[in-house]
């Protein structure tokens, strides 16, 4: 490590710390090296030599809740755009290149972050950086790409949004759980706002926060961090920052002092469902524990067919054909945590809900069952340990932590943190986040015949 840190320091970068943060004892750990470019890049290598591939992300601290009212789904529109050309690529290019080498890629955009990414054989990484940084800084947008890539993306609202009328009351219903926040807002945008989306719009958020100093670079895979770090400093390091990137501070949540119902009716509902959803804290650099326990939370009551809700409702009781809880806890700003209830056959959805409740309340006053704490804890172990065969996972989680305001020690720290979670912290965490005032219930329902 003093030969990389020799070698790094001389090419110009402030290095967040040179030794691995993985503790050399623990092999379970992940093998990270972590630095910083001079221009603000952060960079993160994870090394995985099982297999000669490499996964290589640009990850821009920057989604859909970054965006300016008015212009609801420019980050997704963007996203678009970056397959078009750059002064040194045809449009479409970076893709043939890459499929001609035997790869693949793609890129996604949430409420926090967009990404770009490629899986390549470990020896095109170079060229993956020369591609990427081109685009970071070089697009060239035209009126008809314009225009093009608008009628794709509504396209794609019709396909996932549209035909879904799940989809579309999941859409209302965030809308209702989120007062101020763009969390509200859907990914893929409000349909009258995206058909007013144009060149203007894409490039004041493309100049704004595709910058070195608003990204993270991960790659994981068969690679040798001192490579990986040298390889940036070439092709990223000479990108200009853009000084005038802004914290992100954005509209936050007012006290929520009343819960809110709806009900969304389609005629092609062909299953009914009651869901309800809960305000609540996301995982924050340095102070996880909350998080944690609503993550075992969601785990206990509706995590599996020996869950709470799902023991409750579908064996005993026989009135839901599945029930689930879900938490995601890796978030910039306030998330929420989920119960859903599919009734079975013949049961009301507002006999449904009121099973729902009274299941919740019964755990309310019995509390978490030890041995099943346990074993759950067990499970989420193993998943992690499988999960760390797939470098694709391992760059993903690290990726979308980091441009979530987590740092590599909160994400190397979480299985422990969870391992230490207690019966009584996750009643607590419980209590705390069944709070009805911040939640919305919604029942999605088929709507009734219309006779003539």
């Amino acid at each position: 490590m003093r030969k990389l840190q020799s070698a790094l320091c001389a090419g110009g970068f402030l290095l967040a710390t040179l030794a691995p943060v993985a503790h050399a004892l623990d092999v379970l750990r992940d093998e990270v090296t972590t630095g910083m470019l001079d221009n603000g890049m952060q960079v993160v290598v994870i090394e995985d030599h099982r297999a000669p591939v490499a996964v290589h992300m640009v990850w821009y601290k920057a989604g859909s809740a970054d965006e300016k009212p008015g212009v609801s789904g420019v980050a997704h529109f963007l996203e678009h755009l970056l397959f078009q050309g750059t002064t040194n690529m045809e449009p479409g290019e970076l893709s043939r290149v890459v499929a001609a080498n035997g790869g693949t890629d793609n890129a996604f955009t949430s409420y926090d972050q967009t990404a770009y990414f490629q899986r390549v054989a470990a020896d095109r990484l170079e060229l993956m950086m020369q591609m990427e940084a081109d685009r970071m800084v070089n697009l060239q947008l035209g009126e008809e790409e314009i225009r093009i890539e608008r009628e794709v993306i509504i396209e794609e609202r019709n396909q996932r949004t549209e035909n879904d009328p799940g989809a579309l009351m999941r859409e209302q219903m965030r809308a209702a759980q989120y007062l101020n926040h763009r969390y509200g807002v859907p990914i893929i945008g409000w349909r009258h706002e995206m058909e007013g989306l144009g060149l203007e719009a894409a490039l004041d958020y493309y100049q704004t926060y595709y910058a070195p100093n608003n990204a993270v670079l991960v790659v994981a895979g068969d690679v040798d961090p001192d490579e990986v770090m040298a390889l940036a400093r070439e092709h990223y390091g000479p990108l200009p920052p853009n000084p005038d990137l802004k914290p992100r501070n954005r509209p936050q949540e007012p006290p929520h002092t009343s819960p809110r119902r709806m009900v969304f009716e389609d005629p092609r509902v062909s299953q009914p469902y009651v869901i309800r959803s809960y305000l609540a804290p996301e995982r924050d650099p340095g102070a996880q524990e909350t998080a944690a326990a609503l993550s075992l939370l969601a785990e206990v009551l509706g995590g599996g067919q020996t869950s709470v809700l799902n023991e409750k409702l579908q064996f005993e009781q026989k009135v839901s054909i599945y029930a689930g809880a879900s938490y995601r806890g890796v978030s910039l700003d306030d998330t929420t945590f989920s119960l859903i209830v599919v009734p079975a056959p013949g049961v009301s959805l507002e006999e449904a809900e009121e099973a729902m409740d009274a299941a919740v309340a019964e755990f309310m006053e019995t509390g978490v069952n030890a041995d099943d704490l346990n074993t759950i804890k067990r499970k989420l172990e193993a998943s992690r340990i499988y999960a760390r065969d797939n470098v694709d996972s391992l760059a993903n989680r690290y990726g979308r932590a980091l441009t979530s305001g987590l740092t590599i020690e909160d994400i190397q720290a979480w299985p422990e943190i969870l391992a230490a979670v207690s019966e009584e912290d996750i009643m607590e965490a419980a209590r705390m986040v069944f709070d009805r005032n911040a939640s919305v219930t919604s029942w999605l329902k088929r709507a009734p015949e219309v006779t003539q």
